[in-house]
């Protein structure tokens, strides 16, 4: 080790840093004033923003490429949604348009006189619901879908007005009404499956798909309506949660107006977190300022980025909404490392040389979380998911502005405070102040009015109270051998207990998360989990080439799909629908033999009526063919994810050739991907930082550890999202994504100032590598905890999500910076890697995060 370069790519980029600063140094107002310009005119393209949100559900936190999408053309093409009078909720390749109300009994069955009447009024009022569009006034019964004429019926409600709800089967009534995903809370006679009392009913209205202008504001209405009279209903003996087929998207996009407030409560105490942190008790040494605008250049960068990205046409997802919140953070982080290397400058050389030095010195430590930082964004663009590509495009985009405006914006800035302190005048008057104080003044005059103190002995500006506690007090702790002990015992408890977690976390994106809290969107889902989960989706399943009907072997095939999938546990064969059933049945009645190819087409014509729907024919020819099966108790992720992966399995080992397909397939491929892009994105991120951490600070120990850091942060942040209940869905992703760049942060300079510091003695290493970035860590820690920490006030899942994994990200990583790793690297013996001549430079370097 102790013949080791370390200065293969520092030593010119430091050099070369050293040149800007000298320039931003010499014309600072130059580079403050273009940095302006610059923001100014690249924020402008913020008037593109409204024509650029991306804010449709499905198509960003569902896969692009997901096998469904794929699927739903497939039926599009061959089973296409008919307008006319043959409407049916089952054969719909979307979900279609619709409105809905849960009805729930409040004294535990719903099946009495004064519920129904009550079920009826609302009906009622459904369908007097109108809008007007243009010269026209529509109600429900102008939209709706319709069969045989008349617009789609309840069957339960017809069931209710007939009067024979005392003889009410579940799930099959009369042999032909499935109930199951109507009536809910059920208990039945064993034996003959009678009804004897129900908790819920839900109402479905469908609307003809045709009229996408009059369906949305009638459906808007709908919700206008019961969301502003439902109490004045009077009800009784029911309650009622409503939900319509444009809700979810409707109260989705609502989420961004409700965190936009938090915002400005963030810069608020982002910057006063700046500014007490860079708090001197001397006037002239005071930071104050210099704390305000490295805040404002944070927010240059995400006004720049933003900008530019939106002049580029670039989506604009609601993930994004995010990103400000953290390049706060990162951005304090960088402008905290120019200030700690400014203060180790000599205060009488000019003020172009003290930059020069300051960006000589902070030049590898910015570029190497900036690189880290934005390369594992980029590289989450790789994920299929939109959601997910928008935030780690706009994100990383906006810390590469934030690097360009430290260097640039901030350093000018820096350089123009430097001319005040210069001329020795006041941080808040720029008044000239005296240096010493005068015989006979009392402490406040020495505090307000004298300033420009610095150490006699090095020349630079003191050294701050947090640092030397870090080297008198935490870093002889730390490195004692009881300490060592229960550290060690600490991260065993820490490393089970991710690995736990890991082991109990849950796939996907539960949809209700995508309202905002005390939305009707919530009720609804929750009505719907509690009474109407026992019977699933109805999965079409099928045939999807031209195949041979008529040949006893290739019906024979199709059945033997068919009874496999019916014999899932998950699947109630009773309530499956075949076509090819009811034909075979017919023939068999009828003594026709369906083993020759002219008779088969023939007698097509006596199901043709009923399954029209569901055979596609073309020139004479079946091309495509569809049956039903019904799915039971599929209540969780788990169970969700295990159904679609069994039946496309089961499908796929089937003779015939075919898919099987549910309009909620397109949420469920989520589960298909989600794991093993995850794992793509942390590897590919992780090597990717390996190669930065060597070419920078190309030290075998220290990449060891730079390696061992990510792997263990990722594994607590996993584990512990488990236990704060957040599930492993697109919104997660990014931030395991992001671990990576701020576990590198936290940990790549700790071990690096370790290994290069010049002494024998372990823990005198630890000690000095903890006096130098102890106060930088928590700095930089803090910082970018305040500037999410507002979100965990936000009404939505998605942001408080956010808050909880970037809370986990940062406390993990400064937990291994400034407790595990410097107690871990003392166990090894390490030789010298560098000089005397080094070890300051490497020192000042690594003065940061």
């Amino acid at each position: 080790m102790s013949g080791c370069r370390t200065d293969c790519l520092e030593k010119p980029l430091s050099a070369a840093f050293k040149k800007l600063g000298r320039f931003v140094g010499r014309y600072p107002l130059f580079f403050v004033v273009i940095s302006l310009l610059a923001s100014c005119g690249l924020g402008s393209g913020f008037y593109f923003l409204k024509q650029l949100e991306a804010n449709d559900i499905e198509d960003q936190f569902t896969p692009w490429n997901g096998p469904a999408k794929e699927e739903r053309v497939f039926i599009k093409n061959h089973f296409p949604i008919s307008d006319s009078n043959e409407f049916s909720s089952q054969r719909l390749y979307t979900e279609g348009a619709y409105s809905s109300l849960a009805v729930v009994s409040k004294t535990g069955n719903i099946l009495t006189d004064e519920a129904f009447k009550e079920i009826l009024e609302l009906d009622r009022i459904v369908k007097g619901i109108s809008v007007s569009d243009g010269d026209q006034n529509h109600t429900y019964s102008s939209l709706c879908a319709k069969e045989n004429n008349n617009c789609v019926s309840n069957a339960i409600l017809d069931i209710i007005n007939s009067g024979q709800t005392s003889n009410l089967t579940y799930p099959v009534y009369k042999k032909k009404v499935f109930l199951g995903s109507t009536v809910g809370g059920v208990k039945t006679d064993d034996t003959k499956g009678i009804v004897k009392s129900a908790k819920a009913i839900r109402l479905y209205y469908y609307l003809r798909e045709n009229e996408t202008e009059s369906n949305t504001k009638w459906l808007n209405a709908f919700v206008k309506y019961f969301s502003g009279h439902l109490a004045e209903l009077h009800l009784h003996s029911v309650k009622v949660s409503y939900f319509t087929s444009v809700s979810r998207q409707n109260e989705f996009e609502g989420n961004s107006k409700k965190v936009i407030p938090l915002f400005s409560i963030t810069y608020f105490v982002v910057i006063f977190f700046s500014i007490v942190s860079c708090l001197r008790f001397d006037c002239v040494r005071n930071k104050a300022w210099v704390a305000t605008f490295g805040v404002l250049s944070a927010g240059l960068a995400v006004l720049s980025a933003f900008g530019m990205l939106l002049y580029c046409g670039m989506p604009f997802a609601m993930t994004v909404a995010n990103a400000p919140f953290l390049i706060l953070g990162i951005g304090v982080d960088d402008m905290f490392i120019m200030i700690s290397c400014w203060q180790k400058t000599k205060v009488h050389d000019s003020v172009a040389d003290r930059l020069a030095e300051t960006y000589k010195e902070a030049a590898v430590s910015i570029t190497i979380t900036t690189l880290t930082d934005v390369l594992a964004f980029y590289i989450g663009i790789m994920t299929p998911f939109r959601s997910v590509q928008s935030f780690c495009l706009y994100t990383g985009t906006a810390v590469l502005f934030c690097y360009l405006y430290n260097i640039t914006f901030f350093g000018a800035f820096l350089a123009l405070n430097g001319k005040r302190e210069k001329g020795n005048r006041h941080w808040l008057t720029c008044m000239k102040v005296e240096q010493d104080c005068p015989a006979g003044r009392s402490t406040g005059y020495s505090m307000c009015c004298v300033g420009g103190a610095y150490d006699a002995n090095t020349g630079c500006e003191k050294e701050q109270p947090v640092n030397l506690f870090f080297k008198k007090y935490y870093g002889p702790f730390l490195t004692n051998t009881w300490t060592k002990v229960f550290v060690v015992l600490l991260y065993v408890g820490y490393l089970a207990s991710s690995i736990y977690g890991c082991l109990q976390m849950q796939e996907g994106i539960d949809l209700r998360n995508l309202a905002y809290d005390g939305s009707y969107v919530v009720n609804y889902y929750d009505d719907e989990d509690a009474y109407f989960s026992e019977y699933g989706p109805r999965v079409m399943v099928v045939v999807t080439e031209q195949v041979e009907y008529w040949n006893k072997e290739v019906r024979k095939d199709i059945e033997r799909c068919l009874k496999v999938l019916e014999n899932r546990l998950y699947v109630d064969a009773s309530l499956s629908v075949s076509w090819l059933r009811v034909f075979e049945n017919v023939s068999t009645l009828l003594n026709i033999s369906l083993d020759n190819e002219m008779v088969f087409k023939d007698n097509l014509k006596l199901i043709l009526p009923i399954f029209k729907q569901d055979i596609s024919i073309s020139n004479d020819n079946i091309i495509a063919s569809r049956f039903f099966i019904q799915t039971t108790n599929i209540t969780t992720p788990v169970k969700e994810k295990n159904m679609l992966d069994e039946l496309r399995e089961d499908v796929k080992n089937c003779v015939v050739p075919g898919l099987v397909y549910h309009p909620a397939f397109i949420y469920f491929d989520q589960y298909a991907v989600i794991v093993s892009n995850t794992i793509q994105n942390i590897a590919v991120a992780t090597a990717v930082m390996l190669v930065i951490a060597l070419l920078l600070i190309p030290n075998p120990l220290c990449s060891l550890w730079v390696t061992f850091a990510i792997g263990s942060v990722i594994v607590g942040v996993a584990g512990f999202m488990a236990f704060w209940n957040v599930n492993l869905d697109s919104i997660s992703m990014i931030n395991l994504v992001i671990c990576i760049g701020f576990s590198v942060d936290f940990s790549a300079h700790i071990s690096y100032a370790f290994v290069s510091n010049s002494k024998r003695d372990v823990n005198e290493k630890a000690i000095d590598a903890l006096h130098t970035l102890g106060y930088p860590i928590v700095q930089g820690a803090v910082s970018t905890i305040l500037g999410v920490v507002v979100l965990a006030a936000a009404e939505s899942y998605i942001f408080r999500t956010f808050f909880k994994i970037m809370f986990l990200v940062i406390s993990f990583g400064a937990l291994h910076g400034i407790v595990f790793i410097p107690v871990f690297l003392t166990f090894f013996g390490v030789s010298k890697c560098c000089d005397k001549g080094k070890e300051k430079q490497i020192e000042m370097t690594l003065l940061g995060q």
